[in-house]
């Protein structure tokens, strides 16, 4: 009885196409049997030089010059050889190719498969003294039951012309900001399967940014879940209640319990989506842990996120790095970016984050990307990136200055700075009078050592305003 290794190597030697199509998937670990895992490595090495499958005689060749084959090695792969030779002389290949590429892929993904819980075994057994963390082992059995041939060759640009006309006419699912100038830099809005981040210092407003949107979602009716890694559960709460609730956060804790009960009633009433608050301790928690707790608050209580909330993304740890050593370092910080992207894609759903300016940065009234705290590998990874900027001026007109630094979504150039009017009272953030913005036309403006235009607009006025529209029918969307 012919084994699946015999047949993979005889096709790989004696047809091209196989090779071809199979080669870029095949590695030479899946082969169990010293012989098949030397022949299968100058199979493939002779390949990739000469762009074409070896005679018999020269795999010999380069068989019998290789320093690891014992004599006893050689002549095992020597008569494997004659037999795979003998085989297709007799007329016995395969010349089903398709049911030949299906089994070759089976063959990938049970090797790999079996590989990947050997080495978690590995991993566990804290004899074995791995540099691999444990958080990494379902990355690895993950990456194993993802192994596949890849039969998409690419998009041909004449032959699928109708097809990339229909994708320009398909209108984008995104989730909208409730701020104007948002939706005009993201034309509408944060699409699914991507990263969005907020650099900011210390006490600006990165948290205050996330819950006010994550408040926002939420009385828009969608599944919010909110992931803290800084403060506490009751904390980010209460933060989101303030918002709602329109009060300040010192009236909130004075508020009778019938009022509170109240006005939570006429939330329960008004709002359809649901919102998850989990609190992790910081820099122990990875995209292993909330890919995980995104699949249980699917088992046990049906909620699905629409969009996701990393309170904040330097407090996260990286499944590549045991015990995130050189913590963070560039490498570091870029994975852990790198991660979170690949949930947002593999969970179909945009993830809003922040990170620190550093220090060069903290100081100064205006920031670029070689401001982002610890890695600038950040940037590299994200779809959308801004800096929320504050000074004393700003602070006495209720404003914070935002600053495109990296945009997918639209022209990074139109619309770079703006301002939002926040209200820390209220954990609030809105639209502020055009005129106030056009003391940023320049983007080189830095706001520091110049009169700013006061914003007569009030979170109330705002609301008000926003609701008038809404009666009306007009759209604050303008991209």
């Amino acid at each position: 009885m012919e084994r699946i290794e015999d047949t993979i190597l005889r096709n790989l030697l004696y047809n091209e196409e196989y090779a071809r199509k199979t080669l870029p998937f095949l590695k030479d670990e899946y082969f169990s049997q010293f012989t098949d895992k030397a022949i299968f490595q100058e199979l493939k090495e002779y390949f990739q030089k000469y762009s074409n499958p070896p005679s018999k005689e020269a795999l010999i060749i380069e068989l019998n010059d290789r320093n690891d084959l014992t004599e006893e090695h050689f002549s095992s792969a020597t008569e494997l050889l004659n037999d795979v030779e003998k085989t297709k002389e007799n007329g016995k290949t395969t010349e089903d190719f398709s049911w030949l590429v299906e089994r070759s892929e089976k063959f990938c993904q049970d090797k790999a498969l079996y590989n990947a819980i050997t080495e978690s075994i590995g991993i566990f057994d804290e004899s074995t003294k791995s540099d691999i963390s444990k958080d990494a082992i379902p990355t690895i059995l993950s990456d194993a039951l993802s192994v596949s041939f890849d039969t998409h060759i690419g998009h041909d640009y004449i032959d699928n012309a109708e097809e990339r006309f229909e994708f320009y006419r398909k209108k984008e699912e995104k989730i909208p900001f409730d701020l104007d100038y948002f939706n005009k830099i993201t034309a509408g809005g944060l699409p699914r399967k991507t990263l969005n981040i907020a650099l900011a210092g210390t006490g600006v407003g990165k948290s205050l940014f996330m819950c006010h949107m994550a408040a926002n979602c939420l009385s828009e009716n969608r599944n919010v879940l909110y992931i803290s890694l800084e403060m506490a559960e009751e904390r980010i709460a209460e933060r989101i209640d303030t918002n709602l609730m329109n009060v300040t956060m010192d009236t909130l804790k004075e508020m009778p319990k019938d009022l509170f009960n109240k006005k939570m009633e006429k939330l329960n009433k008004k709002i359809r989506g649901k919102l998850i608050i989990k609190e992790y301790p910081t820099a122990t928690a990875s995209v292993n842990n909330f890919r995980a707790l995104i699949n249980e608050l699917k088992i046990k209580k049906g909620f699905v996120p629409d969009i996701l909330f990393m309170d904040y993304l330097n407090l996260c740890t990286s499944t590549r790095y045991k015990n995130n050593i050189n913590a963070g370092s560039y490498f570091v910080v870029k994975a852990i970016a790198e991660e979170l992207r690949g949930m947002a894609v593999e969970c179909d759903l945009p993830i809003v984050s922040a990170t620190q300016l550093n220090r060069t940065g903290f100081m100064s009234s205006d920031v670029g990307l070689e401001d982002t705290s610890e890695s600038f590998g950040l940037p590299a990874t994200a779809d959308l990136m801004f800096a929320l900027i504050s000074t004393e001026e700003l602070e006495e007109q209720n404003q914070i200055k935002v600053k495109q630094l990296k945009n997918r979504y639209n022209d990074p150039v139109k619309n770079r700075n703006f301002l939002i009017g926040i209200d820390r009272g209220k954990m609030k953030l809105y639209d502020v009078e055009e005129e106030a913005q056009k003391e940023l036309i320049s983007d080189s403006k830095e706001i520091t050592g110049k009169v700013i235009k006061k914003n007569t607009m009030s979170w109330d006025n705002f609301k008000k305003e926003k609701e008038d529209k809404k009666k009306k029918g007009l759209s604050t969307i303008t991209v």
